[in-house]
This record gives C-alpha cells, sequence and structure tokens, in this order.
C-alpha cells in the first residue's frame, strides 16, 4: 500500500521518487507559505502605522476644526456688536436730524 505524503504528515509511506522531485515539493509550498505568511505580517504591520498616523492627522485635523469654529462664532459675535453700534448711531443721527 503506498500513501502519498501531504504537508502535514511525517509518517506515511511514499514512493521514492527517482529525481527527488516530489519529496522537494512539500517544502517548497511551506516555503511559499511562510513566504505568503510573512507578507501579509508586514502588510497588516504598514496599514497598523498607517492607521496610526491617519488618526493623529484626524485628531490634528478635528482640533483645527474646532478652533476655527470657535473663531468664526467668535467673529459673527463682533458682527453683531458692530452692527449694533451702527445701528445705534444711525439712530442718533436720524434723531440730530429730525430735531
Amino acid at each position: 500500500m503506498v500513501f502519498h505524503k501531504t504537508l502535514f504528515d511525517d509518517d506515511q509511506v511514499i514512493d521514492q521518487p527517482q529525481n527527488g522531485k516530489k519529496a522537494a515539493m512539500p517544502l517548497e509550498k511551506l516555503k511559499t507559505l511562510e513566504d505568503k505568511i510573512t507578507s501579509a505580517i508586514e502588510k497588516v504591520k504598514t496599514l497598523k502605522e498607517e492607521k496610526a498616523v491617519t488618526d493623529r492627522r484626524i485628531k490634528e485635523l478635528e482640533q483645527l476644526l474646532d478652533q476655527k469654529n470657535e473663531e468664526v462664532e467668535q467673529l459673527k459675535g463682533e458682527k453683531n456688536s458692530i452692527k449694533s453700534q451702527l445701528e445705534s448711531l444711525l439712530n442718533e443721527i436720524e434723531t440730530l436730524e429730525l430735531a
């Protein structure tokens, strides 16, 4: 009885190949798998680093946005104050013209 060796079976009986290619295939497959896993790990590391950079940038931009919103509110308040002062001055001018 002849069993074919798989990547995960170390104790199965196999036909001894004449040129040694069959015995090398599981090792090649394992190396290929190892390379793919290593590549995936590197991609995950890179993506995590990019995410951290992106998260920091988002936080910076949110702080800047909050600052600009505060400036806008301050400018709106100043605008309303100036508008009130102008209306008051115009009313005084009208009062002087009527007198």
